[in-house]
């Protein structure tokens, strides 16, 4: 039962139609001189490597020349992610370039790896707990190659990157932090929410990532998500470590679980957006 709610909740949570599946340039072909400044409502699916394997993702430009601040937005645990268009112009009109990588064995990026399913036992006897650890690692390499390939791109600031996550993809924030590699900051939505409990080798790697986080991390859910816990542990263990983090558990966000969950990250009039926009401006300073 917990594989169908945690499959059911977090493949909605990324979906959306997806354009042709026309490759862009690369960083490599798009050379500065020759960009052509354009503001498009439909983002360009473009490849970029990791770890030895081609993946893919969509790539979102706001209108004008920059160099912008970018995102790298980190998909949940469906498979399904599509473009997340109607998320994703929240941050494009208020000027970043928001890349949404495919991350191996998801949507775009599925012939390269088998998909995670399997790792969702729901026969806790026959469950390795720490395989699901191990892959949300392994998969946090995908995300700071996309850091990587943003930030070559001649219309991204390199120096103004952050990445940002919602329940799986929130976990991927914090293993991202971790590494730091091209980020100035990391937002943690509801990562580990429906699975903190149920996962302690998860717990205990995330508690570890948080310690040796390289940037800061804002922490945010809603009351009524699944559990709150892992804002909560997290956030105080870097307050403890001296690390740089801000949190808020903000009132319920509709009635249910799921609402109080993907719905309070998603929601295209969001309640969060000031203070995610104020928390990435002050990591993000503009060259003088």
């Amino acid at each position: 039962m917990r594989l169908v709610v945690l499959l059911a909740v977090l493949a909605g949570c990324g979906r959306g139609d997806s354009p042709s599946p026309t490759p862009a340039p690369t960083p490599a072909q798009r050379k500065r001189d020759d960009y052509e400044p354009r503001y498009a409502g439909d983002p360009d699916l473009v490849t970029f490597p990791s770890d030895g394997m081609t993946l893919h993702g969509f790539l979102f430009r706001p209108s004008g020349t920059g160099p912008f601040p970018a995102i790298v937005y980190n998909h949940g645990s469906g498979q399904d992610v599509g473009t997340m268009q109607n998320f994703m112009k929240f941050f494009v009109d208020h000027g970043f370039v928001v890349f949404l990588p495919h991350r191996r064995g998801h949507d775009r990026s599925g012939d390269v790896a088998p998909y995670m399913a399997h790792l969702f036992d729901t026969d806790e006897e026959h469950q390795d707990k720490q395989k699901l650890v191990t892959e949300l690692v392994a998969q946090s390499d995908d995300v700071i190659a996309a850091v990587k390939y943003v930030a070559a791109l001649p219309e991204v600031d390199p120096k103004r990157v952050a990445t940002i996550g919602c329940s799986f993809g929130g976990i991927e924030s914090v293993f991202a932090a971790e590494q730091g590699t091209g980020l100035v900051a990391a937002v943690d939505f509801a990562g580990a929410a429906m699975s903190w409990a149920s996962e302690p080798p998860l717990q205990q790697r995330m508690i570890t990532a948080v310690r040796n986080a390289k940037v800061p991390i804002l922490f945010l859910q809603a009351e009524n998500d699944f559990d709150t816990t892992p804002s909560k542990v997290l956030s105080e263990t870097m307050k403890q470590a001296g690390k740089p983090m801000q949190v808020h558990i903000y009132p319920p966000n509709g009635t249910s679980h799921r609402a109080g969950h993907g719905g309070f990250c998603f929601d295209e009039h969001p309640k969060w957006g000031d203070e995610v926009l104020t928390f990435l401006a002050e990591n993000m300073p503009e060259s003088p």
